[in-house]
């Protein structure tokens, strides 16, 4: 098998139709010596992986494979190639990453199995990330097809508005994730990792629907524009609490603003009537992070309210912070217990003490919520983990 030649493969990219990414796979493949190429990309639930169809090679659409329950899954879970022997040759899956965010997973048949066919595997993995990654912002196609159902339009304003759902280098990490998938109308978060300072925020409006979608692209836009004009954590709280108060005089949002120093570890946050984050040191959950709450953004303008108050806190290597919204605790069928933090805190010790990354943490979290739920949540449900690995891994 032949390794990828990055060259020829951009330049085959360049002018393709953006709706042409299995071919072009199909084509690079052919030439490396693997046939049976399919592309799956990963549902916004995170919970199966839908093939592409390919044009050309497959008369039939192969069928989805379940995340954590199939090889497809397993490689999407571990983000590590796996492979079968089977009477063709040897399947192999390796996964597709979009710089950091974990997108899919390609499937190939190759005649033999060996650590360097299936590295050059791994490269047409990374490189088919990087083609999604520019390409779906011309075609509408790959975020359809990650579609399952229908999505309402509060949903779809959602994800336009999120930032990737995971970010990894040497020294820190975030990953996020949100449900309903299909249905959210409120919750949100965002962050930007600017050159030593980690920024990350979380918001839940009030309601569900249309309003809160409006609300957060609101909450989100005032955010980015004063995170990018390098303002302090209290005036970007100010701005957000007249901004949602002026435009939205009947409703409110609570959330947290944070900000981390990725050479030392110091982290300051601000929380506006929002759950208090919890700490993870050492695979356990120690307890919740203390600060000083104030009002929710659009209500502090209107009474009478003390000044902010900025956190703040000196973290340790390998520590994580674990942001979520309400409707991760009060998720309960009716007539039964809330899930609860007692609940969250003992899962995320559970899955912290497993060193599963933080993607996978923030999957197997909301899994849990939904599936405490019976897969029916009736409020929007946010997590968000942060992950310092030290200033220098």
């Amino acid at each position: 098998m032949a390794p990828l030649n990055v060259g020829d493969a951009l330049r085959l990219a360049r002018t393709a139709d953006p709706a042409s990414i299995p071919d072009i796979v199909q084509t690079i493949a052919d030439g490396m010596g693997a046939v049976d190429v399919v592309v799956y990309l990963v549902d916004f639930a995170q919970t199966t992986l839908e093939p592409l169809p390919d044009r050309g090679s497959h008369s039939d659409l192969p069928t989805s494979e379940v995340v954590a329950a199939t090889m497809a899954g397993r490689a999407f879970v571990d983000q590590v190639p796996k492979s079968a022997e089977r009477a063709e040759g040897f399947r192999v899956w390796v996964p597709i990453v979009e710089g950091s965010d974990r997108t899919g997973v390609l499937a190939v048949t190759l005649p033999a199995a060996s650590e360097e066919f299936i590295g050059h595997c791994e490269e047409l993995g990374l490189f088919v990330g990087y083609l999604i990654a520019t390409q779906a912002r011309s075609t509408d196609l790959y975020n359809l097809s990650r579609r399952r159902r229908a999505m309402s339009l509060g949903a779809s304003m959602q994800w336009d508005l999120l930032p990737p759902l995971v970010l990894k280098t040497d020294r820190v990490s975030v990953a996020g994730l949100l449900e309903p998938a299909y249905e959210v109308g409120g919750d949100c978060f965002d962050y930007a990792l600017n050159g030593p300072v980690l920024h990350w925020a979380v918001f839940d409006p009030l309601g569900h629907g249309m309003t809160s979608a409006l609300i957060a692209a609101l909450c989100v836009g005032s955010y980015r524009h004063d995170r990018r004009e390098s303002h302090p954590l209290d005036q970007i709280h100010s701005h957000l609490d007249a901004a949602v108060a002026e435009q939205f005089p009947h409703a409110f949002a609570t959330g947290q603003l944070a900000r981390l120093e990725v050479d030392t570890g110091a982290m300051t946050w601000l929380n506006a009537g929002h759950p208090r984050p919890m700490l993870i040191r050492g695979g356990q959950v120690i307890g919740e992070m203390t600060d000083e709450a104030t009002l929710p953004w659009g209500l502090g303008s209107l009474v009478d309210a003390r000044p902010a108050t900025v956190a703040t806190a000196a973290l340790e290597p390998g520590d994580s912070v674990l942001f979520y919204t309400d409707g991760v605790v009060e998720a309960h069928v009716p007539g039964g217990a809330e899930f609860g933090t007692s609940r969250l805190a003992d899962l995320a010790s559970q899955h912290a003490s497993d060193q599963l990354e933080p993607e996978e943490v923030v999957r197997r979290l909301v899994r849990s919520v939904l599936e405490h739920q019976d897969d029916r949540l009736s409020d929007d449900a946010t997590l968000v983990l942060m992950q310092w690995n030290g200033p220098n891994r």
